[in-house]
């Protein structure tokens, strides 16, 4: 009878709760079409709820907080799905990260409030595209950064950049997520920094971001800073004259860098 009763003290006290957890995400998108589920085509969002599957996740789809591109990078891409886990947060990083692809890991993994939204409750984004100035090809750099030839001036895209910061309608350099969505977006930080010898990267944080917004401003300001285009250029699409900024930079340089909240 006592033992009876052990066995069903001991019972009750095994309760696995579902919980949100929120997970910072780092990929290499070189081989990726992007972080948004597709039917026929290998995601970022696609290996992460077949591993989550693997783990006994029911759930229907994963949330995150940005849709980046084919080829697209992140080292700080942000999601949140409900789990019945009965293990550590630490427990469930281990188990993400030795069931996913080896191009995608989980840096860590927290309990979210209940109606955490990845995509909705961010404040800002912050985004990092790198580039390096070299005649030759260089397989391995590229495959991170975006080669440029002939070489740019600091001082030029700096001053560039500088016109960029503010609310502004940007949609010139890039299109909603959805469709007729409002393009003004209110850019907080933008910068160009020398990184070694030959390479520069442009650190962009704001509200949010239209789609191929980061790769036409870049884009437009290696133009500037190569003197193939004037720095009035960057006034005049902001300013509604240019249409559409035709000038797009590859993928592979961009990364997500972070997604910030209160």
């Amino acid at each position: 009878m006592a033992n009876r009763r052990l066995a069903e003290q001991s019972a009750k006290l095994i309760v696995i709760v579902t919980e949100r957890y929120k997970v910072i995400l780092a990929y290499d998108g070189t081989a990726f079409k992007g972080m948004q589920r597709q039917r026929s085509a290998r995601t970022v969002q696609g290996e992460l709820e077949s591993a989550l599957r693997k783990l006994g996740w029911a759930g229907q789809s994963i949330r995150h907080a940005g849709r980046t591109d084919a080829g697209v990078h992140a080292s700080g891409q942000v999601v949140a799905f409900k789990l019945d886990w009965g293990h550590s947060e630490e427990a469930l990083l281990n188990a993400l990260n030795a069931t996913l692809p080896e191009d995608v890991a989980a840096r860590s993994v927290s309990v979210a409030a209940a109606e955490f939204q990845p995509r909705y409750d961010a404040r800002a984004r912050r985004y990092r595209y790198q580039l390096f100035c070299q005649a030759q090809r260089d397989p391995l750099r590229e495959r991170y950064a975006w080669r440029v030839w002939p070489s740019v001036k600091l001082k030029a895209m700096r001053a560039a950049a500088k016109k960029l910061v503010g609310s502004h309608d940007f949609k010139a350099f890039g299109s909603p997520m959805t469709e007729n969505g409002p393009t003004v977006r209110h850019l907080m930080a933008a910068e160009w920094s020398q990184v070694g010898e030959d390479g520069y990267a442009f650190e962009v944080t704001a509200n949010a971001f239209l789609y191929h917004m980061v790769r036409r401003m870049v884009g437009l300001q290696v133009r500037v800073g190569q003197g193939l285009a004037e720095c009035s250029e960057i006034a005049e699409a902001l300013s509604g004259k240019i249409v559409l900024v035709q000038h797009l930079a590859p993928a592979a340089g961009l990364t997500l860098v972070a997604v910030e909240y209160d």
